[in-house]
C-alpha cells in the first residue's frame, strides 16, 4: 500500500515537470528554429548558407548566441517534439536550458535528446555568419576577436559586413584595423580591377604582417611544365633549365613526373644492364672484348632497346632537345596581370620600408647596449684616467650595486620605491668600498701597474667569493617596476623594451651629471687639474692624494649605480661583473683614457659594432665579440690614444 502511494506521488510530481519541459523554449527564436528544423538538425555545406542567411536576416534576438552554441556542438534536440535546448547531463538524464535565455526549464530522462554535431565545413560557415554579429558586439574584446578571425581566414563574403561595422566603431585602434582589413579584402576579392589596384596602392604604405601576407597571397605562384603556356596565363617568370633556379637534371625529372618523357638511364645503368646479360663471354652475338668503348656499349644497348629488353637510353643532345620542346614557368594564381603588377610594386616598396625599420631597430638596440656599456665604463674611465690604475675589481663594484638593489627590494616590496632608494644606496655602498680599497691597497701601489693589476684581480676574486658566501650561487631577481615592463611597439617590425629606454635615460642623466661635476664644481676642477698635471696641481695647493681617493670612490659609486641598472636588465649573479669588465676596458681604451666624451664615443662604437655583427651573424654573440676584439686591436694600431685623445701635457704621458 505504501509503495503504491509513493509511486502515485512520484507520477504526480513528474507530470508537472514534463509539462513544463514540453512548454519550455517557446518563443521567437524557437519558432524560427522550428521553421528550419530539418536543416538545423542535419546541415550540409550545400544548404547551410541559405539557412544562415535567413536566420541572420530574421532579426530575432538570440540568433548570435545560438550560432555560438551550434558551432561549439552544445545544442540538443528533443526527440519527441524537435525542440532545441542546451543541456547538462546528469545521472538521471538531462537538465534542459532555454536556448534564448539560458534559464533552466525542466528535465528529461536518458536517451531522449539528440546532440547536433555539425561537421568542420558547416562549423566554418557558422563561424563566418557569426562574425557579422561579433563585429557589432558591444564588447570590445568580442569585436577584436571577430577582426582577428577575419584576418586569419579572409573571404569575399566578409567584405560587406566589415564595411558596415566601421562607421559605428568607437575604438580608434580597432577602427583603423577594420579599415586596413577592408582594403585587404578589396585587394584580394573585389570584382573591379581599378578598385583592387587602388586598394593595393593604399596598402603600399602599410608594413603590418596582415598587409604583407595579403599582398604575398596575390603574388602566389604555381610551377607548371607544358608544351605551350595556357592562353591568357599570368606568367610570373619563365625558368630556363640549367639556370641557378632549375638544373637540367631537375627539369628533365619534371618532364618525367608529368609523363612528357621516359625516365633517364645513366651510363652506369647501361653498364649494369649489359653485365647482367653476359653469357659465355658474349652478349648475344657480340663478344665482351668489343665493349671496351662507350660507342660499343651503346651500340649493343641500342640493339637491346630495339628488342624491347631494356629502357631507351637518351644522350645529352636528346635530353636538350626534349627540354627545348617544353616551357617551365611560374604562373600567378591571380589571373589579373594588372593586379599582380600593382602588388609586386607595393611589396617592393614595403620591403624597402621594412629594411629601413629593421636597420633602425638594430640601431635602437645598439644605442641601448651602448648605454649599458657607458654606465659600466664611465666609473672606470674616471679612475683610470685620473689615477692610471688598472682596476680589475671594477666589475665587482657593479655586482655589489646589483646586490644592493636586490637587498633593498627584499625590505621595500614596492618596486618603484625600491629602485628610487636603491640607486643612491648603491652609490653610497660602492663609494665607501672604493674609498676603503684605495686607502688600504691602491695608494701603496701607485706607478706600479703590474702590482696594481694583480692586487685588484685578487680583490675581485675575493669579492666574488664573499658574495657567493652571502647570497649563494643562484641568480637573484632584481624586478623592474611595472611601468618598465613590456615594449614600445612602433610597428610590426620595430620595437624597444621600456627597460632599455629607462637605462638609456639613466645613462643620459649620468652623462649630464658627470659633465656638470667635472666642469662646474671645484671637485671637478681639481680632478681635471690632477689629470692634466699632478705636480703642478700640487704646487697650486691641491692635494692629489685626497683627489685620488675621492676620484676612486666616485668611479666605484657610479659602478654601483650601473649595477642596479644592469641588474634590471640582466641576471644578478656573483659573476655578472666579469661579463662587463672586458667591455668596460675596451670602451675606455677605444674612446680615450680619462675623457667622458671619449667614453661615450667608445661605448657607442662598441655597442653599434657588436649589434651590427650580430645582425649579419644572428644568434652568435661569441663570434660578434671575437670580431669586435679584432677590430679594436686594429683600431688601436692606427689610433692608440683613442677616439677623443687627451690634450695638454697629459697627452704626452
Amino acid at each position: 500500500m505504501i509503495r503504491r502511494a509513493a509511486l502515485l506521488l512520484a507520477l504526480i510530481l513528474l507530470v508537472p515537470l514534463h509539462a513544463t519541459a514540453q512548454e519550455a523554449g517557446q518563443g521567437p527564436l524557437q519558432d524560427l528554429l522550428q521553421s528550419e528544423a530539418e536543416s538545423v538538425a542535419d546541415p550540409s555545406r550545400r544548404t547551410i548558407g541559405e539557412v544562415l542567411t535567413r536566420m541572420t536576416e530574421s532579426g530575432v534576438e538570440g540568433v548570435p548566441r545560438f550560432f555560438e552554441l551550434w558551432q561549439n556542438r552544445e545544442i540538443y534536440q528533443r526527440d519527441e517534439d524537435g525542440l532545441f535546448f542546451t543541456v547538462e547531463e546528469t545521472d538521471e538524464g538531462y537538465t534542459l536550458f532555454d536556448i534564448a535565455t539560458g534559464e533552466e526549464v525542466g528535465t528529461m530522462p536518458p536517451r531522449t535528446m539528440s546532440q547536433l554535431i555539425p561537421n568542420a565545413g558547416v562549423r566554418r560557415e557558422i563561424g563566418g555568419a557569426l562574425v557579422e554579429f561579433q563585429l557589432m558586439d558591444p564588447d570590445l574584446s568580442r569585436r577584436t576577436a571577430a577582426v582577428d578571425a577575419i584576418a586569419r581566414s579572409p573571404s569575399a563574403d566578409q567584405l560587406e559586413p566589415l564595411r558596415g561595422a566601421i562607421e559605428g566603431e568607437e575604438n580608434d585602434a580597432l577602427k583603423a584595423r577594420k579599415e586596413a582589413l577592408v582594403q585587404i579584402l578589396i585587394a584580394r576579392f573585389a570584382d573591379d580591377t581599378e578598385e583592387r589596384i587602388a586598394a593595393i596602392e593604399t596598402l603600399g604604405g602599410d608594413i603590418s604582417l596582415d598587409t604583407r601576407a595579403a599582398l604575398n597571397q596575390l603574388l602566389r605562384t604555381t610551377y607548371e611544365v607544358a608544351e605551350t603556356l595556357p592562353e591568357g596565363a599570368n606568367v610570373a617568370r619563365i625558368i630556363e633549365p640549367g639556370s641557378e633556379d632549375l638544373s637540367r637534371e631537375d627539369a628533365y625529372q619534371d618532364l618525367v613526373d608529368e609523363g612528357f618523357a621516359a625516365p633517364r638511364i645513366s651510363t652506369a645503368d647501361v653498364k649494369q644492364a649489359l653485365v647482367s646479360r653476359i653469357e659465355d663471354g658474349r652478349i648475344g652475338d657480340t663478344p665482351v672484348s668489343t665493349l671496351d668503348t662507350e660507342e660499343g656499349r651503346l651500340a649493343v644497348y641500342d640493339r637491346l632497346v630495339a628488342e624491347g629488353e631494356v629502357p631507351e637510353f637518351f644522350t645529352e643532345e636528346e635530353i636538350d632537345a626534349a627540354l627545348d620542346q617544353y616551357v617551365f614557368a611560374d604562373i600567378y594564381v591571380e589571373d589579373d596581370a594588372e593586379v599582380t603588377a600593382a602588388a609586386s610594386r607595393a611589396i617592393s616598396g614595403i620591403e624597402t620600408q621594412v629594411g629601413m625599420f629593421r636597420f633602425a631597430d638594430v640601431g635602437m638596440d645598439a644605442l641601448s647596449l651602448a648605454s649599458i656599456y657607458f654606465l659600466a665604463a664611465i666609473g672606470l674611465a674616471i679612475t683610470f684616467g685620473v689615477m692610471g690604475v688598472i682596476n680589475m675589481a671594477h666589475g665587482e663594484f657593479i655586482m655589489m650595486g646589483a646586490y644592493t638593489g636586490y637587498v633593498v627590494q627584499l625590505v621595500v616590496p614596492n618596486y618603484t620605491l625600491s629602485i628610487i632608494l636603491a640607486l643612491p644606496l648603491a652609490f653610497a655602498v660602492t663609494f665607501a668600498a672604493g674609498v676603503a680599497m684605495e686607502r688600504l691597497v691602491i695608494r701603496w701601489l701607485y706607478h706600479r701597474p703590474l702590482e696594481t693589476l694583480l692586487a685588484t684581480f685578487g680583490i675581485s676574486i675575493a669579492l666574488q667569493q664573499l658574495a657567493k658566501n652571502i647570497f649563494g650561487t643562484q641568480a637573484r631577481p632584481l624586478t623592474s617596476p611595472s611601468w618598465l615592463n613590456g615594449a614600445m611597439e612602433v610597428n610590426d617590425v620595430m620595437s624597444i623594451a621600456y627597460i632599455r629606454i629607462g637605462i638609456f635615460v639613466l645613462a643620459l642623466m649620468f652623462l649630464v651629471l658627470i659633465l656638470f661635476v667635472l666642469n662646474r664644481t671645484r671637485l671637478g676642477l681639481e680632478v681635471r687639474a690632477v689629470t692634466q698635471n699632478p705636480g703642478m696641481a700640487a704646487s697650486m695647493g691641491i692635494n692629489p692624494d685626497r683627489i685620488n681617493m675621492l676620484t676612486f670612490g666616485l668611479g666605484s659609486g657610479i659602478a654601483g649605480i650601473a649595477g642596479v641598472a644592469i641588474g634590471l636588465y640582466a641576471q644578478v649573479t656573483t659573476e655578472m661583473g666579469s661579463n662587463y669588465i672586458v667591455q668596460s676596458f675596451m670602451t675606455v681604451v677605444v674612446g680615450g683614457v680619462g675623457n667622458v666624451w671619449g667614453t661615450l664615443a667608445g661605448a657607442t662604437l662598441i655597442g653599434g659594432l657588436q649589434k651590427g655583427i650580430e645582425w649579419f651573424n644572428p644568434g652568435n654573440t661569441l663570434a660578434a665579440q671575437t670580431y669586435m676584439i679584432l677590430f679594436i686591436i686594429l683600431f688601436i694600431q692606427f689610433r692608440p690614444k683613442g677616439i677623443v685623445a687627451l690634450k695638454g701635457r697629459a697627452a704626452g704621458d
